[in-house]
């Protein structure tokens, strides 16, 4: 017996995310054996752990080995995984080698999630898996999203988004359930901090990977996006962060951990960490 969801929340809001983890199960309970894209965000973590829960050794995750996902985040996400007992295999996307992808235009997400889904269906196919599915979820219905495109051509489910569940559910859920990554800040590929028509290239994503690297390190910051402008680092983070970051040693020593990597100009953006414009921003786009 599944242990009920509590939160301290009204018996309504209970009693609908009660009957909406039913409603995931039901859905993981009809698709046989199963593969889940997975990335250690949120969203994705929470439909392995309940596809886990419920198909047990039927469901299995697959996350990608890519230049664009920090290893860090794959290091991350494949110790959480196993701290819970689930398989994950590792496959190695090849998106770079795609020109479409690489021109970095408003649809990179598309070629990118297609080469991942592709990926997936070539496995499913080779072994006999019944279903693939990813952690979409009703939030993402409002925005501009190639790669739910790329889900819906490779017959991809996403049963968290068939139960209807809200990114503040899946987090109360994910909380409900002992994920710890149920707070984790929304994260994007490495490729998102590269501007449209700029060209995806590997150096440029070491650039932004080691980059971030180095000033979360430096200064402990949780929310952080340095946006490759060329020679120039923009920085966003946490809007309560810029009054210590804008010091004249801490804007020293951002520029000089950021010179070593080829940025010659260092911007704190002043109004913080935001999302991008999803006009025509991609997938998972921030």
């Amino acid at each position: 017996m599944t242990e009920p969801i509590t939160l301290g929340v009204s018996p309504k809001m209970h009693s609908e995310l009660e009957r909406k983890r039913a409603e995931l199960g039901a859905l993981l309970a009809r698709s046989g054996r199963t593969l889940v894209a997975y990335s250690g965000g949120v969203d994705s973590a929470l439909l392995l752990a309940e596809a886990h829960r419920v198909l047990g050794d039927r469901a299995c995750g697959v996350i990608a080995r890519s230049p664009s996902l920090p290893k860090e985040e794959l290091a991350q996400a494949l110790d959480l995984a196993s701290s819970r007992g689930i398989p994950v295999r590792v496959v190695r996307t090849e998106e770079m080698e795609r020109p479409a992808y690489r021109a970095n235009g408003p649809d990179r997400c598309f070629h990118c999630k297609s080469e991942l889904f592709e990926k997936l269906s070539d496995l499913a196919r080779e072994e006999g898996w019944d279903t693939l599915a990813y952690g979409a979820i009703t939030d993402d219905l409002g925005d501009i999203r190639p790669g739910m495109t790329a889900a819906e051509r490779l017959h991809v489910r996403a049963p968290l988004l068939e139960a209807g569940l809200s990114k503040l559910e899946v987090r109360m859920f994910a909380r409900r359930i002992g994920l710890p990554v149920w707070d984790k800040p929304q994260a994007a590929c490495l490729a998102s901090r590269i501007p449209h028509g700029s060209p995806v290239t590997e150096d440029k994503l070491e650039q932004v990977e080691r980059g971030e690297a180095l000033l979360k390190d430096r200064f402990g910051l949780r929310v952080l996006r340095l946006r490759h402008e060329g020679s120039k680092a923009r920085i966003e983070t946490d809007p309560a962060e810029i009054p210590r970051l804008s010091t004249p040693e801490n804007k020293q020593a951002i520029l000089s951990a950021l010179s070593g990597l080829g940025f010659t100009d260092v911007e704190l953006d002043p109004r913080g960490y935001r999302r991008a414009d999803p006009i025509p921003g991609p997938d998972l786009e921030d």
